[in-house]
């Protein structure tokens, strides 16, 4: 009886840690302009677990979206700010920065200070951003522009590039900056097999799908952790990037969040909401 007993256990303890491998946690952020609905990453698990346990003992909740920058991303969730906790003791996250995660439209990373002060990236452990960026062209995507700016600073002193040196003269004096990057872009293959330079980055087909047709800001890639993804409520991450903001892209009318963490079957998750999960057959 008793070896019934434990085999009846064993299938038990077998079953329920199926039943929870079937099931991830739905992140809604609430806002005066809808909600936010968010997964995330199980490659990322310090952040995923780190995120859930201050949603679930609403410790987000009255945080703003306190930085904004339209065409980049909007920033949120300054708890220990809220809870006046000194910024030397706020604590912060080991990176859990993946080749297979990056700054698509829609991506959820978390802030840290810059390399300067911070060479190991670790994150801060409650401030996180929503990437909205833009959609590069593939031309300048795969550019590596502070490579080919210093080149074209010394491919324009060669004589015969004076013409060249005068256009570039030209727009950037007249502030046309976006004709500027255009202006470079078009001589990138020229300048590099000239100066016998590398002048491009590598980005996989997916990556370079992503950028060239949703948006995002690739500069950010491999740099900051990205740990979860928005699956639904992108036109409220649009109407909160419009808000107006001052000189120091803070908005000027505040925009709160309550964040919830609902337990809930991947199979309710893909009908509900269309995601695809990347193991998924």
């Amino acid at each position: 009886m008793s070896y019934l007993k434990n085999l009846f256990f064993l299938f038990l303890l077998i079953n329920s840690v199926a039943c929870a491998g079937d099931k991830d946690y739905v992140i809604t952020i609430e806002t005066r302009h809808g909600n936010i609905v968010a997964l995330l990453f199980d490659d990322t698990p310090e952040h995923k677990s780190n995120f859930i346990a201050l949603a679930e003992a609403g410790r987000f909740d009255s945080t703003e979206f306190h930085r904004i920058i339209k065409g980049f991303m909007v920033q949120g969730g300054d708890v220990f700010t809220k809870e006046e906790l000194p910024a030397e003791k706020w604590p912060t996250l080991p990176a859990e920065i993946r080749p297979n995660h990056y700054h698509r439209k829609g991506m959820i990373a978390a802030a840290r200070q810059g390399n300067n002060i911070n060479p190991e990236r670790r994150s801060n452990a409650s401030q996180f951003y929503i990437v909205q960026g833009k959609v590069y062209n593939e031309a300048e995507l795969i550019t590596d522009m502070e490579a080919l700016q210093e080149a074209f600073m010394r491919y324009v002193q060669i004589g015969s590039q004076q013409d060249l040196r005068n256009e570039y003269k030209r727009l950037y004096e007249a502030g046309e900056f976006d004709s500027l990057t255009s202006l470079l872009v078009s001589k990138r293959d020229e300048i590099a097999e000239s100066l016998s330079l590398k002048l491009t980055k590598n980005y996989t087909p997916e990556q370079i799908k992503a950028y060239t047709t949703f948006g995002g800001t690739p500069h950010l890639d491999q740099e900051y952790t990205v740990f979860g993804e928005v699956i639904q409520g992108m036109d409220v991450v649009e109407k909160i990037a419009a808000e107006p903001t001052d000189s120091r892209e803070i908005p000027l009318s505040p925009v709160y969040m309550t964040v919830k963490a609902e337990k809930m079957s991947k199979k309710k998750i893909a009908k509900e909401f269309g995601y695809r999960y990347p193991d998924a057959n």
